[in-house]
């Protein structure tokens, strides 16, 4: 019989983590290995349309105000029946809020597996969040980084290196891949922009505008510098969130309100990196971007921030460039050095793309959650085999262990895996 996963993600808001699990879902669910579930902290989203085509049936929501209430407790006693009613062999959750609220309810479900995500290094934590999830993983059995910059992070932290593998985030190409045969000018109108001159080059970066750790005032200076070096170049920021305002403020103080152009959320990637000449990302912290893997993918040359799992795809010199955090001057510098020089902007954009078709497809992904499911599995059928065997109700290796040929009652835990 198959064993049952459950991903519980926090929403389906179209950010990184979100994406990357709602793919991972669907391709769990399409391989058929596991018998796949979903649940979510919040029900909507611009993905749930694509979960709602995949036929999983219920997605239960346990929707959160506050860790501290009395909601809070409600919704994990909600989640921890839900847990044990529908037998869940392998509990896998995605962020921050989701580690914390499916962990603890994990454990006090008896989870046979249970897997924590990490997805960045710093920056988006306050101290007191960082101890609440070092709980929170205490409760895992393993804890899955999505670069190897956010596995040295763990291990820095305190984390049992044993407990921590690396699965890649992995990108659908089709999605930065555009099938539709308009015209530059016409992506561009669609897009809102209508310069007088549609052969004009184009400096875009996809981030969301939520969390100042993204550093858009570190893009907009190299804009500025850009700007003085070639007054024909447009500059493209893709992402939304409550700094938005600040964000367009700051274009014009810096003299460049009319050469910036705010698009909120892209409906249309593919589009959007096929008008683009130069892909940035201005980060002061992250995991491991799935911004960078689609300017890879779309086959555009990258300038980024050497911050978390970016030297892991960008290759110096090969698909792109890396610049010190903070350091303007030379974002801008290396910017301008691509846009003169197209020819050698296309060749490390088309190796980019053979980089991303190579080492971070949808295939690999794929291919290595499910290894690693399968062996936490094991090891935890191989673990209840000893401890019966000890405790002298198993009497010889032929029995089995109670609840997993079939789907009798979870039974407790003796205790969490401590941090090593």
């Amino acid at each position: 019989m198959k064993r049952r996963i459950l991903q519980l993600i926090d929403s389906f808001d179209q950010g990184g983590s979100e994406r990357q699990a709602v793919e991972l879902t669907r391709l769990l669910h399409a391989s058929g290995a596991f018998e796949v579930r979903l649940a979510c902290l919040k029900p909507d989203g611009v993905l749930r349309s694509e979960v709602d085509q995949l036929g999983l049936g219920e997605v239960p929501c346990y929707e959160l105000r506050s860790f501290y209430d009395a909601n809070a407790l409600a919704q994990l006693r909600r989640f921890v029946r839900y847990l044990r009613r529908e037998k869940i062999d392998l509990l896998h959750t995605h962020d921050f809020y989701t580690n914390i609220f499916g962990m603890t309810a994990g454990l006090l479900a008896g989870v046979k597996v249970r897997i924590a995500s990490r997805r960045e290094t710093s920056g988006m934590r306050s101290p007191g969040q960082q101890r609440v999830q070092h709980l929170a993983y205490s409760f895992a059995h393993h804890i899955l980084a999505n670069s190897e910059s956010v596995r040295r992070k763990l291990r820095d932290e305190g984390v049992n290196p044993n407990r921590i593998s690396v699965v890649y985030n992995g990108l659908k190409l089709e999605r930065v891949t555009s099938t539709v045969t308009n015209s530059r000018a016409q992506i561009l109108s669609s897009l809102g922009i209508a310069p007088k001159n549609p052969a004009n080059q184009f400096v875009t970066i996809v981030a969301n505008m939520r969390h100042d750790v993204k550093d858009y005032p570190m893009f907009l200076r190299a804009a500025q510098r850009v700007s003085a070096v070639l007054p024909e170049v447009g500059f493209l920021l893709a992402g939304e969130g409550e700094l938005q305002d600040s964000i367009r403020q700051l274009a014009a103080e810096l003299g460049i309100a009319d050469k910036t152009f705010l698009l909120g959320r892209s409906e249309d990637i593919a589009g959007l990196l096929s008008v683009s000449d130069v892909c940035v990302l201005s980060s002061k912290a992250e995991g491991f971007s799935n911004s960078i893997l689609e300017y890879m993918a779309a086959a555009r040359p990258v300038v980024a921030t050497d911050v978390g799992g970016a030297r892991e795809a960008v290759a110096e010199g090969e698909t792109g460039y890396l610049v010190p955090s903070g350091n303007d001057q030379l974002l801008a510098q290396r910017i301008v050095s691509l846009l003169q020089d197209p020819a050698r902007a296309q060749v490390m954009g088309e190796q980019g793309r053979r980089v991303v078709e190579a080492k971070f497809s949808t295939r690999a992904l794929l291919e290595n959650t499910e290894a690693l499911y399968e062996r936490l599995l094991a090891d935890r059928i191989g673990r209840d085999r000893r401890v019966l065997r000890e405790s002298g109700t198993l009497p010889n290796s032929r029995a089995t262990v109670p609840g997993h040929e079939d789907r009798g009652a979870n039974k407790s835990e003796p205790g969490a895996v401590a941090t090593g």
